[in-house]
């Protein structure tokens, strides 16, 4: 199923041509806040499913055009992100393991607007990310077991500050810094996740045209190394990486757009930098 949370975080389902209004399927839940909706629904999908289903094949449908989109999800309790994990020409073999957390509430949703914040940074970079989204309780996970813990997909881009000092806190987690959506894609729609194409463009310049398949750790191993360190809980977002090779600086006034195939509508944002920087 294609979920997504539009408008005032009504749960919704996509068709491939429009949106279905699906939230009587979750009035009852009693969840206090949209994230600890979509927890509740990741961790009672068996029970949930058809019900939102129902709801969907009896809503009307309306254009994606006509919503307000929202980050399917809108403020994950963890927020990990691989550190590079392709293999580039610059970097033909596997490299060391390498993480972060990025603030969970540097999330927004598609059309929303991206700001650059006014520090001394070299430039701005959007990089385009497959996501995970967890499913159940994940720790020192097998590679033969790490699928079974991911409920699903999304789309995200990883905004990062270069040339600040700090490492990745002052270069990943500034507001807005994480693009996510429109769609949580769950894991029976995506028969290979590492075999998906990956397209960024700024304006109408392709700057991304990778695939998954590029990945330097395929998602079970990552998913490995990260329940090494840390503890995944339903409703967490694991982000698996880019390609460097492609990344220019984006400036004020820019639309940026990706696009991972099968993932649904691209994920589209504007940025916006009030101190008016420019970059070659």
């Amino acid at each position: 199923m294609r979920l997504l949370l539009f408008d005032d975080y009504k749960l919704g389902v996509w068709t491939g041509e429009q949106v279905l209004d699906a939230s009587a399927a979750v009035a009852d839940l009693g969840y206090h806040s949209p994230q600890e909706m979509m927890r509740m629904i990741i961790e009672d999908w068996a029970t949930l499913e058809s019900r939102i289903q129902d709801a969907a094949d009896a809503a009307s449908g309306v254009a994606l055009t006509d919503v307000t989109c929202c980050a399917p999800l809108p403020r994950p309790g963890q927020l990990v992100c691989l550190a590079g994990n392709y293999l580039e020409p610059q970097k033909p073999e596997r490299g060391a393991f390498n993480a972060f957390l990025k603030s969970p509430n540097s999330v927004i949703g598609h059309e929303g607007t991206v700001t650059l914040p006014a520090t001394d940074a070299t430039f701005f970079h959007f990089e385009p990310e497959l996501a995970l989204v967890i499913g159940k309780r994940a720790s020192h996970l097998s590679e033969e077991e790490a699928l079974d813990h991911v409920f699903g997909y999304t789309q995200f881009m990883d905004v990062s500050a270069r040339g600040l000092p700090g490492g990745f806190f002052l270069g990943k987690s500034w507001h807005t810094f994480g693009p996510m959506g429109p769609l949580l894609v769950t894991r029976d729609e995506i028969a290979n996740a590492n075999n998906l194409d990956v397209r960024l463009w700024v304006e109408d310049d392709l700057r991304h045209d990778i695939s998954t398949k590029d990945m330097d750790r395929h998602i079970p191993e990552l998913l490995v190394e990260v329940t090494k360190v840390l503890t995944l809980e339903p409703g967490d977002v694991v982000s698996t990486g880019t390609h460097h090779f492609g990344l220019k600086p984006v400036q004020d006034g820019e639309v940026i757009r990706l696009e991972i195939d099968q993932m649904g509508p691209a994920l589209a944002v504007k940025c916006a930098d009030p101190s008016g920087r420019t970059w070659s």
